[in-house]
This record gives structure tokens, C-alpha cells and sequence, in this order.
């Protein structure tokens, strides 16, 4: 209401008591804004008060400054560590030194890192046993901390941390990949690990269920888990909802199976209905019947994790190199990749002298390693004399 009438008042009204014409002003519009602009000020007055009371630590500050520490870098990005009473630079920055790392990298971990100094060095010292326990040595433990800090110093959930560490070494998987995930995919240790565990209960009964067999179990989960371990920090409940749509779309057991494989798990990250969509968008553009995209999806699982809006990228590009939707749909697995390695691997060929848009599309498909196989095969080919001069000529 108040700001209504302050929003249309361009002249001094006055209020006045009903009861009598002759009552004094009680008050006027501009004496009430006044208050509500007085308000308004004394309460950002107080903010920023309340802000500027705050001090910076001094001693904080110049250990910081001793070891070539960037301190506005700090003040922009997390200036409240500077305000904590306990900080503890001297000691973190000498434990970093025992692990081998040099000034500029001190310098470098508390500058991306402030909370670092926060740390007390017990917390620190049970951080570093514990990564050390999964690394070859401190000089791969410091280089890991070099270039994720945050991980290590995350320090919150370590009893979490540990049981999740001892639970992966027991499934089976090497330290290597574990040290790999606690700077990938460190949220996955931050849980409680009961949770971690009913995942993975959840993925071995539902391979088995598939049809998969008991002796290939435990190498098909260590396989899944080292290319996504994200799929940990997915629920049971979406994993079966996944599960189930698949099977609605007359997807047998064995193909469900075959393209968990294919796609590492990644099909969990997705919901049915991004799926959905992206399966109608394909039978729009392909004009097929629900057999032809199940075959289709076999051959090219991009076309159900990528979304609407990328599958339809990838399309134009193509389209405007010369290449028809039919000869996409001969060779859908095109569609996995970029429109950029598309136009540079078009570039590359027809460089070559050979023209994709006569040639055959599986020359643009596989990896970096299998495009460059691919690449020599039609260099080496194109190279070759037409005839061997030293051969017979009858």
C-alpha cells in the first residue's frame, strides 16, 4: 500500500482525522516516505557496519604476504577467511612443503584455496594419510593437491571419506582409479556409505536380472564404476525408472544390457522423459517405424542421451556438408560426434582430395586414434603408384 502511494504522490497530501476538518495533520506522504527512505538507510547502514567491524586477521594477512600469497586475489573471492580468528598458514604451508611442494605452488593451493588455512593441522595431517593411502607416493599426492586443493581440503565429511575409500578397495577397484575419483568425482565420498553400497547392490541385482552372469559381475561393476562413478550419486529409484522405460520401449533384457555397456552408465544420469524426446525427435526426422529406432538406438546410443537440441545441431550441420538424412540414417553413429571434428575431419579428408559427400560416412566415425588410422589408410592410398614399374608387364 505504502509503496503505491509513494509511486503516484507527486504532490504533499495530508491525512487527517476523519472526525474533525479542523484536527492538525497527523502526517503527510513526503514525511512518510522520508521515514521509509530513513528506514531503508539505517538498515543498510548496519550491513555494512556490521561488515566493516569485521577486521581482517592481521597475523593472517602477513603470513599470507610472507609466502608471496595473492591477498586482493583472496579478498575477491573469499574474503571471510581473512576475518577468522584461528588461522593456521604457517602450519599448512609447511606440511605442503614436507609433501614436496615448492613456494609458487604454496602460493598457487592457498590462492585457489583460502579454506586451506582454516584447516587445523590434524585435520590436514588425517586428509593426507588418507589420500596417501591411495596414491603411489607424495609426490603424486602433492601433484594431485596442486591441481584440485578444494577436494583435498574439503575436510568436512572425512570419516565419510575414509569407510567410502575401504568400501571401494574391498568391491575391488584400484587405488589409482580411487585417487581419480576423489579429484573427478569427490561428492561421491562425501556420503554416508551405506548409501554408496545399496547403489551398487541395486546395479548388481539389476545385471543379473538383465541376464548377466555371476562370474562376469564384479568385472562388468569395477568397469562401469572406474568410466562413471557418478552413477553412485544417482537413487535407486531413478535407476529402475531408467530400467523401466527402456523395457516399455520393447527393448529386450540382453539389449538393455548392451547399452548400459555401451553407454557407461551415463543412461542413469538421464530421466525417461529426455529420452522420450529425444526418441521421438529421431523417429520425426528418420521416418521410421518404433522397430527401425530401436535398431537404430542399438547402433547409435547417442541418439537417446543427447538432447533435442543437440541432435538437431549436429543434423544441420551435417545436412550443410551435402550429406542426406537417408545416408545419416545408414550410418547414424555419425551423429556421436561434434559438428566441430565433423567439419575438421571433413577438412582434413578433402584435403586428401576425397569428398565426403561421395564417400562413405564411416570414414568419419571412431576416436581420434581411429579417424587418424582411418585418415593414413586413404593417404597411403591415394599415395600408391598406379602400377609397379618393377613388375613384369606381360
Amino acid at each position: 500500500m505504502l509503496r503505491g502511494i509513494a509511486n503516484s504522490a507527486t504532490h504533499v497530501f495530508t491525512f487527517s482525522l476523519a472526525r474533525s476538518q479542523h484536527c492538525k495533520p497527523l502526517l503527510t506522504i513526503s514525511s512518510l516516505w522520508k521515514n521509509i527512505k530513513d528506514a531503508s538507510f539505517l538498515q543498510h547502514s548496519s550491513y555494512t557496519s556490521d561488515i566493516k567491524s569485521k577486521m581482517e586477521n592481521k597475523r593472517t594477512v602477513e603470513n599470507l604476504y610472507k609466502l608471496a600469497v595473492d591477498i586482493k586475489k583472496i579478498r575477491r573471492l573469499k574474503e571471510w577467511v581473512l576475518f577468522q580468528d584461528a588461522a593456521y598458514v604457517k602450519e599448512t604451508a609447511n606440511t605442503l612443503r614436507e609433501m614436496g611442494a615448492d613456494k609458487t605452488a604454496i602460493a598457487n593451493i592457498l590462492e585457489r584455496c583460502p579454506e586451506a588455512i582454516i584447516r587445523t593441522p590434524a585435520e590436514i595431517n588425517s586428509q593426507r594419510d588418507l589420500w596417501q593411502s591411495v596414491c603411489q607416493n607424495e609426490k603424486q599426492l602433492i601433484k594431485l593437491i596442486e591441481q584440485f586443493p578444494e577436494s583435498f581440503f574439503t575436510v568436512e565429511h572425512h570419516e565419510n571419506q575414509k569407510s567410502n575409500v575401504q568400501f571401494f578397495q574391498e568391491l575391488g577397484l584400484k587405488n589409482n582409479i580411487i585417487s581419480r575419483f576423489f579429484t573427478s568425482a569427490p561428492d561421491i565420498f562425501y556420503k554416508p556409505v551405506e548409501k554408496n553400497k545399496h547403489i551398487v547392490e541395486t546395479l548388481q541385482r539389476m545385471y543379473l536380472h538383465l541376464g548377466g552372469s555371476n562370474a562376469n559381475m564384479k568385472i562388468w561393476l569395477l568397469k562401469l564404476l572406474s568410466q562413471n562413478p557418478f552413477i553412485l550419486l544417482n537413487s535407486s529409484t531413478a535407476v529402475q525408472e531408467n530400467l523401466e522405460f527402456l523395457q516399455k520401449k520393447d527393448f529386450t533384457d540382453s539389449e538393455v544390457l548392451q547399452l548400459l555397456s555401451r553407454l557407461k552408465g551415463f543412461i542413469f544420469n538421464l530421466s525417461p522423459n529426455a529420452m522420450q524426446r529425444s526418441m521421438f525427435f529421431s523417429k520425426d526426422v528418420f521416418k521410421c517405424s518404433d522397430q527401425e529406432l530401436k535398431e537404430l538406438v542399438l547402433k547409435c546410443p547417442a541418439l537417446l542421451y543427447n538432447s533435442v537440441p543437440v541432435l538437431e545441431e549436429r543434423l544441420k550441420g551435417l545436412l550443410k556438408e551435402g550429406i542426406s538424412v537417408d545416408r545419416i540414417k545408414e550410418t547414424p553413429m555419425v551423429l556421436e560426434l561434434t559438428t566441430q571434428i565433423v567439419q575438421y575431419r571433413i577438412k582434413k579428408l578433402a584435403a586428401l582430395g576425397y569428398n565426403i559427400k561421395n564417400g562413405n560416412l564411416e570414414n568419419l566415425n571412431g576416436t581420434k586414434r581411429d579417424f587418424e588410422a582411418t585418415y593414413c589408410r586413404i593417404q597411403a592410398k591415394r599415395e600408391r603408384p598406379m602400377f609397379n614399374p618393377v613388375a613384369p608387364l606381360d
